[in-house]
């Protein structure tokens, strides 16, 4: 399948855990490495030819903006803003659709840096994504193997890469990294306001149409100043 070409970056989270670096910043400026954590992800999502970013924007929103208009490289930046309301993952996809297009688009978090190993997982996951069998393809990654995300994991891997989330009191392998490809409909009919998209993935697993993939490499979730400086200091021994 062709890679697809537009992205929505949901960067409007306050970062309440990671203060005092968000104290005059939004979470997406937070730089690890010497930058922003939101070029991280837009640089990746350039070498995978993404050719439009659709950023969403609440907490020091203009400072983010103007962030962002400086910014000289690829992808073109496209404001979605919600000043007014931070809407989360799923309300933030849908008050975006209209600047999304029909096709699938990525959807990416902004707090997760990673160190490839081979074939670079944004191409692996183009080559997994099959709009005839699934909305939804996430990027995951082994508990035991990524640093900063939760020890109980989110997810198992099933037959022919479909995901089936943890029951109650299950530990599960894998946890998602924050990175997906799907097809935006799926939160066409969401509430108004703020909601996640975790219930629509779970309904949609239930049917099977939820998958994964796992490239290989080392996640790291940078959550708070502690994370944050781990990841700064593997990234420095890559």
């Amino acid at each position: 399948m062709s890679a697809p070409k537009i992205a929505m970056v949901l960067a409007a989270g306050l970062g309440t855990r990671m203060r005092p670096l968000t104290n005059d910043r939004p979470k997406a400026l937070v730089e690890v490495a010497g930058k922003a954590l939101i070029d991280h992800m837009l640089d990746r999502l350039a070498a995978a030819g993404v050719e439009t970013a659709v950023v969403n924007v609440h907490a020091f929103a203009d400072r983010l903006e103007a962030h962002l208009k400086a910014r000289t490289t690829a992808p073109k930046i496209v404001i979605s803003d919600e000043r007014p309301e931070a809407l989360e993952t799923g309300g933030g996809l849908k008050q975006a659709l209209p600047l999304l297009g029909d096709g699938p688009v990525w959807v990416a978090n902004i707090d997760s840096v990673w160190i490839e190993d081979g074939v670079p997982a944004l191409d692996a996951m183009v080559a997994a994504w099959d709009p005839s069998r699934m909305e939804v393809l996430l990027m995951l990654a082994p508990t035991a193997t990524s640093l900063g995300f939760h020890d109980s994991g989110d997810v198992f891997l099933e037959d022919e890469g479909s995901v089936r989330f943890k029951a109650a009191g299950e530990t599960g392998p894998l946890v998602y990294v924050g990175v997906h490809i799907c097809d935006p409909a799926i939160v066409r009919d969401g509430p108004e306001g703020p909601f996640s998209l975790t219930p629509l993935w779970k309904t949609l697993a239930a049917d099977g149409r939820v998958h994964g993939v796992t490239p290989d490499g080392l996640w790291m979730h940078v959550g708070d100043p502690v994370t944050r400086d781990k990841a700064e200091a593997r990234l420095a021994t890559a």
